[in-house]
């Protein structure tokens, strides 16, 4: 049986943080004495106000909840807080549009960073960081962070996790679950701290530096700058976040074994972080050698480029240092290729990830072998470990329901009257969480052309994609909802 109160006593929980952090955004505009500032104290009122009536409507609760409440609570959470932070958008005027500041807002939460807006600079500095700060929460998730900064859920918080965790399989540092989320969110703070520094110290500005970073280690992608990296035309900086967004694709527990343990084998030994490594180097050598011998740009920028928007669209960031629609054809067949890649697993990245790719292979050459040889006993094992069949039965479920949802998607793009490719593209990224597409829709253009329609269907695709389609289609299931 659904446990309505608990549901909403944490929902509450939950929307106090929203006022908070819409609270924090509100002091950019006292700073720079810009008008956004209403419109965020007004957004952190109502935040306050649902809080408040979710926490009263759910007062004397029990701290035990199942994993049926878990989905519950991070499926409506994803789109309550889009709800509300789609506010100082509508309220300062700056997106007029419910639809578009929706989809806004939904797109930096799930952290795929495709935009509506045509001249992003023109927005004030509280908006600004206020997109910024969405994809940052949504990297790792809004419950995972609730959970590493108030012990409210208690033994449920495994629920939760289990709802919200990216990959087959969730990992985790310590027994128990707030202390892991305490020490991943510790890497996470320190990646965005340090990379803050450094981007400073390359000559980007402290404010610039702090919303990249934001977007960076969420590999989300939001940018202050229109022309996204590009405007900024310094090589340094694009090494800069190029390291921090491969970083950031990594599993954030083997970071933590890697920093906080110096357990550098763990790292190396790794099946999945090996395939992330041969995919991005693969990649980059064709693509860099495609470029280099059809333009006569320099071989360190060719090389420059191709490894940014490897990394860029593998890791789902989709920062852009140019527009690879100018290049050839055959190199738009791989970026969308490497859009169904992602990164790894227990990372910020989107998309099937790197251990399902490989888990899928291995499972294909295994099959080949039983065909030759049918009595041999052949286990699938990922970093010397054993795959349980229940873990391969999910794996099989997660790959044919994504091919699924993403062929839905297309003909309903089609339907719209959207170009075959671009449309194609399009659900591709949403669900992946990419950000860019092709097309009308690539790198040097916005989302903001797509009709109302197509705009919700797409921010649908994100949170479903960002969720990993399995706690949001549970829900549409009659059987999740019966009383047993």
């Amino acid at each position: 049986m659904i446990n309505k109160k608990i549901i909403l006593r944490i929902l509450g929980i939950l929307l106090y943080l929203e006022g908070l952090l819409l609270l924090l955004c509100s002091g950019f505009g006292f700073y720079y004495g810009e008008d956004d500032r209403t419109a965020f104290i007004i957004s952190a009122a109502v935040s306050a106000f649902v809080g408040g009536v979710f926490s009263f409507c759910g007062r004397n609760s029990d701290k035990r909840f199942n994993r049926r409440d878990g989905y519950i609570i991070v499926s409506v959470s994803w789109i309550i807080f889009s709800l509300i932070g789609m506010l100082p958008y509508l309220l300062s005027g700056s997106i007029p549009s419910v639809t578009d500041a929706f989809f806004e807002t939904m797109s930096g939460f799930t952290t795929t960073g495709a935009s509506i807006l045509d001249n992003v600079e023109t927005l004030p500095h509280g908006l600004l960081f206020w997109r910024s700060m969405t994809q940052w929460i949504g990297g790792l998730g809004i419950v995972f962070f609730t959970i590493a900064v108030l012990p409210a859920f208690g033994a449920g918080g495994v629920q939760l996790f289990a709802a919200e965790a990216t990959g087959p399989k969730h990992d985790k540092v310590h027994p128990r679950i707030d202390v892991t989320a305490k020490w991943i969110w510790s890497i996470y703070l320190g990646l965005t701290v340090a990379e803050s520094l450094l981007l400073a110290y390359a000559g980007m500005g402290w404010f610039d530096s702090v919303c990249h970073s934001l977007t960076t280690t969420a590999t989300g992608g939001y940018s202050t700058r229109q022309a996204s990296i590009a405007a900024y035309q310094s090589p340094q900086i694009e090494y800069i976040i190029l390291l921090f967004m491969f970083l950031s694709g990594i599993n954030f527990t083997l970071l933590f074994f890697t920093f906080f343990k110096a357990r550098f084998k763990k790292l190396a030994d790794d099946t999945e972080f090996r395939w992330y490594v041969t995919i991005v180097a693969s990649f980059t050598l064709i693509i860099a050698s495609v470029l280099i011998f059809t333009r006569n740009a320099p071989i360190e920028e060719s090389f420059r480029q191709a490894l940014f928007q490897v990394v860029s669209i593998q890791t789902t960031t989709g920062f852009a240092t140019t527009d690879y629609m100018l290049w050839p054809p055959f190199l738009w067949f791989l970026i969308l290729l490497l859009m169904y890649f992602g990164a790894c697993s227990g990372s910020t990245s989107g998309s099937i990830k790197c251990i399902r790719i490989a888990m899928l292979m291995k499972v294909a050459h295994n099959e080949l072998q039983r065909i030759l040889h049918p009595n041999a006993v052949i286990p699938l094992r990922i970093s010397g470990n054993v795959i349980t069949p229940k873990i391969k039965i999910t794996l099989l479920a997660f790959f044919v329901i994504y091919i699924v949802t993403i062929f839905l998607g297309w003909g309903i793009f089609l339907a719209m009257g959207i170009d075959f490719m671009e449309a194609y593209s399009l659900v591709v990224s949403s669900v992946s969480n990419i950000g860019p597409a092709l097309g009308h829709y690539g790198p040097a253009y916005t989302w903001a052309s797509l009709p109302d329609a197509a705009k919700w269907l797409g921010a649908f695709l994100m949170l479903a994609g960002r969720l990993e389609l399995f706690s949001v289609l549970l829900l549409f299931t009659p059987g999740f909802w019966k009383k047993r």
